[in-house]
């Protein structure tokens, strides 16, 4: 996969970079796997907004995506298809009574490819195995954290993490962020990395395209009044007058860990990111 670039025509065209999709092969969605998003602008049911910067955008359809894979069947790969949800492409698979389902398409997969999920699966990517049957050292993705729930871990564009160790029932996996996490031997992961590669070159060049994602302004806090936010007033243009930089309500927003230290899952990691 390559990046498309742009003739400077207007100064939004001049550093805007964009997909090539080279790798999709179908423009319009499976009917019976979609359904329409309804749009909350990050408000909650009362109406208050919760998450700020949200609003607009273009429609989007939501793909419905199968994490958890049929055992013991094999699938055809039909198509590599874009889904506006998530920043990996997905790949729509058929399975071999016609059911057809969307994956995370990994990097490498073609259509006409067969793919498997099964303990005695090859290790090639696209196939879904029990992490007991996974060679040490293998790149994954599309982890489970509890058997039978579906995967949750590793699931964004160009991320992989990597087998370390398997003993006393449990396997040890470092995720894309550094950190190393106990996960049982009886959860799924499939194999290689997570195609879309490319992704995080990408440049949107415009500040409309950031609208057409939903996402409105953000304005800074030292241009606000001293109500609204703690970095704001002063005459002309002043510092925050701290010693770092917090949040709207008061709370650091550099290097703050919010992570919970009681958490239940907090023994399962064995090695924090960023840890030394």
């Amino acid at each position: 996969m390559s990046v498309k670039k742009y003739k400077p025509t207007t100064p939004g065209r001049r550093h805007m970079t964009s997909p090539s999709f080279e790798e999709i092969t179908k423009s319009t969605p499976e009917r019976s796997l979609i359904f329409i998003k309804k749009k909350h602008a990050g408000r909650n049911s009362y109406g208050k907004i919760t998450v700020r910067h949200k609003g607009g955008g273009n429609k989007q359809k939501y793909r419905i995506i199968d994490f958890k894979r049929k055992d013991d069947r094999a699938a055809t790969v039909t198509a590599i298809e874009y889904d506006p949800n998530r920043t990996a492409y997905i790949a729509l698979i058929q399975y071999e009574d016609g059911k057809k389902s969307y994956i995370i398409a990994p990097l490498g997969l073609k259509v006409g490819d067969v793919i498997y999920s099964s303990a005695e699966a090859d290790i090639k990517p696209g196939n879904v195995l029990p992490i007991a049957n996974i060679p040490v050292g293998t790149f994954i993705n599309n982890i489970e954290l509890y058997a039978g729930k579906g995967a949750q871990l590793v699931r964004s564009a160009g991320s992989a993490a990597q087998l370390m160790a398997k003993e006393n029932g449990v396997a040890q996996i470092r995720l894309p962020s550094g950190e190393v996490r106990i996960v049982g031997l009886d959860c799924k992961a499939m194999i290689g990395q997570v195609g879309n590669l490319e992704h995080e070159n990408v440049k949107l060049g415009k500040a409309g395209k950031t609208r057409h994602k939903g996402v409105r302004p953000t304005v800074r806090g030292s241009v606000m009044n001293p109500c609204d936010h703690p970095h704001g007033g002063g005459e002309g243009k002043s510092p925050i007058g701290r010693p770092s930089p917090v949040t709207p309500w008061g709370k650091p927003a550099l290097g703050y860990k919010t992570r919970n230290k009681k958490a239940r899952t907090e023994r399962l990691i064995v090695k924090h990111r960023n840890s030394k």
